[in-house]
C-alpha cells in the first residue's frame, strides 16, 4: 500500500490546485479523480458557458457593427455546431494543460472512484474494475457539487435540462424557459438571447440577481427587458407538463408558459454520498461538509474544499481554499479569509462585485458614502459603443475606506480587480481618486467614481 504525505478526492479548482501547491511546498501527493480532470468547472461549468459567453459577446457586436460603420454583407446566423466545436476545444486543451502541470510537480495520479475506509485509508475503484489502496496522513476532500433536481421536475436533460443538460444542447431552440433567476440562470438567459432564442426567466424570489446592489439589479434587469428577455418575479411554479416539441410550466396564478425547452436553475447539491464519511466521523450539515478556516474538519487529519464545503461555490475560491488546505497539510496554520471576494456575472453587461453593498454596509452599522460614474461619460466607452452601464463606490463616510465597488457594464469581470486590491490594501475613496489613471481607458471610471464620493468627480455633472 503506497503511503502519501497528502491524498485528494476530486480534481476539480480546489483540488488538482491543492495537489499542486502541496507537491510544490515538497509533499508527496496523489490526487483521484473519476471523471475530467478540471471538475465542473472545467467540464461542465464556468469554462465552457464563458467560451459560449464570447460567442454571444461578438454576436452582439456583429449585429451592431453598421453603427460602427463596417457594413456586413448578408445575413449574420449562428452555426450552432461551430460553436460546441470552439467550446470542446477549449475545454480539451485547457484539460490537457491540468494534466501536464500536475506531472510535471510529480503528483501522483490516479482516476477512479474513492472512498474513504477510515481517517487515513481511501480505496480507489478503477475503470477497469481493480482497486487500489492507498494511505495518507492527510487527506482532503474537494468532491464538488451537481445541479440540484426539485421533486417537481423530471430532468430528463432532453426537454428539461440542468446547466451540465444545456451544454450538450446540439441544437439551438427556438424559445428556452429559464426557471431560477440566479448568477447561472441569468447567464443563460443572456447567452441563449445573443443567439437568438426567445427567453423567459422565472424566479421565485422577489428579484432576479438577489444578491447583487439594488441600483446594478435595476440596471441589469432593464437591459435585460429591452434585449426582449421577460423576466417574471414573486413567481411560483406549481408544475411542468410536455409534449413532443413543449413544455409548458404552470404557474400558482394559473398562467401557463411554454417553451421548446426548460432550464432549472437553482441550486446545487454537494457530493458527499457514497465516499466514505460516515466510517470518518467527519460531520456534515444538510450534507455539507463542515469546516473551519483552515479549512479542516472536525477530524484533524480531514480537510474538505471547494463546493463540497465552502460558503461559496466559486471555482476561485475553491482555489484558493485548496492552497490553505494543502499548506496547512504540511504543517502551516494558515487561514481562509472569506472578507473580500471578487465576483462576477457573465450577463451582457457583465456585472463585477467586491466588498459590501450599500445596504449590506448600512446593515452592518456604517454610515456611507458613496460615488457613481456612468460609462457613458467614458471616452474609451463611447469610442467602444458600451455607454450602459456605471461603476458605483460605497465608502465610510468617517474613515473614506473603500467598503465596497460595484460594477455593470462592458468588462465589469476584469475592472473589479483593481476594486478588489485596493479594499484589501485599506485605500480609501481619496487614495483610488489621486492615483494616476492612463487616458483613455475603461479604468478611469474608477477613479471618477472615486471622486464622486465627495462631489468631485471631473467629467460629471453633479
Amino acid at each position: 500500500m503506497s503511503t502519501y504525505d497528502v491524498g485528494i478526492i476530486g480534481g476539480g479548482p480546489g483540488g488538482y490546485v491543492a495537489a499542486i501547491k502541496a507537491a510544490q511546498l515538497g509533499g508527496n501527493v496523489c490526487l483521484i479523480e473519476k471523471g475530467e480532470w478540471g471538475g465542473t468547472c472545467l467540464n461542465r461549468g464556468c469554462i465552457p458557458t464563458k467560451t459560449l459567453f464570447a460567442v454571444a459577446n461578438l454576436a452582439t457586436q456583429i449585429q451592431e457593427a453598421s453603427a460602427f460603420g463596417v457594413q456586413i454583407n448578408g445575413e449574420t446566423t449562428i452555426d450552432y455546431t461551430q460553436v460546441l466545436n470552439h467550446k470542446a476545444s477549449v475545454v480539451q486543451q485547457l484539460e490537457g494543460g491540468i494534466a501536464k502541470l500536475l506531472q510535471a510537480n510529480k503528483v501522483d495520479v490516479l482516476k477512479g472512484t474513492a472512498e474513504l475506509t477510515n481517517r487515513n485509508t481511501i480505496v480507489v475503484s478503477k475503470p477497469d474494475g481493480t482497486t487500489e489502496q492507498l494511505h495518507a496522513k492527510n487527506v482532503i476532500i474537494a468532491t464538488g457539487s451537481e445541479p440540484a433536481e426539485p421533486p417537481i421536475f423530471e430532468i430528463d436533460e432532453d426537454q428539461i435540462l440542468t446547466t451540465t443538460g444545456i451544454l450538450n444542447l446540439t441544437e439551438l431552440p427556438e424559445s428556452l424557459l429559464i426557471v431560477g433567476g440566479g448568477v447561472s440562470g441569468c447567464e443563460f438567459a443572456s447567452i441563449f438571447n445573443a443567439f437568438g432564442c426567445r427567453v423567459t426567466i422565472l424566479e421565485l424570489l422577489p428579484t432576479i440577481l438577489a444578491t447583487e446592489d439594488t441600483q446594478v439589479l435595476r440596471h441589469i434587469q432593464l437591459f435585460m427587458k429591452r434585449k426582449g428577455i421577460t423576466i417574471h418575479t414573486g413567481t411560483k411554479l406549481t408544475h411542468v407538463k410536455k409534449s413532443d416539441k413543449h413544455v409548458t410550466a404552470v404557474l400558482e396564478s394559473g398562467e401557463e408558459l411554454t417553451a421548446e425547452k426548460m432550464l432549472v436553475s437553482i441550486g446545487r447539491r454537494y457530493n458527499t454520498d457514497g465516499i466514505g464519511l460516515e466510517k470518518t466521523g467527519v460531520r456534515t450539515e444538510g450534507g455539507k461538509i463542515v469546516v473551519d478556516t483552515q479549512m479542516r474538519t472536525n477530524v484533524p487529519s480531514i480537510y474538505s474544499v471547494g463546493d463540497v464545503a465552502s460558503r461559496y461555490l466559486l471555482a476561485h475560491v475553491a482555489s484558493a481554499e485548496g492552497k490553505i488546505a494543502a499548506e496547512n497539510c504540511l504543517g502551516d496554520s494558515t487561514e481562509m479569509d472569506y472578507q473580500l471576494i471578487p465576483w462576477c456575472v457573465f450577463t451582457l453587461p457583465e456585472i463585477g462585485h467586491a466588498g459590501m453593498t450599500e445596504e449590506e454596509a448600512t446593515a452592518e452599522g456604517y454610515e456611507v458614502k458613496t460615488g457613481r460614474f456612468p460609462y457613458a461619460a467614458n471616452g474609451k466607452a463611447l469610442g467602444l459603443r458600451e455607454t450602459d452601464g456605471f461603476v458605483k463606490i460605497v465608502s465610510d463616510t468617517d474613515s473614506g475606506d473603500i467598503l465596497g465597488v460595484h460594477i455593470v457594464g462592458a468588462h465589469a469581470s476584469t475592472l473589479i480587480h483593481e476594486a478588489a486590491v485596493a479594499i484589501r490594501l485599506g485605500a480609501t475613496a481619496r487614495d483610488l481618486a489621486h492615483t494616476i489613471h492612463a487616458h483613455p481607458t475603461l479604468s478611469e471610471m474608477l477613479m471618477e467614481a472615486a471622486e464622486a464620493v465627495d462631489g468631485k468627480a471631473i467629467h460629471s455633472l453633479h
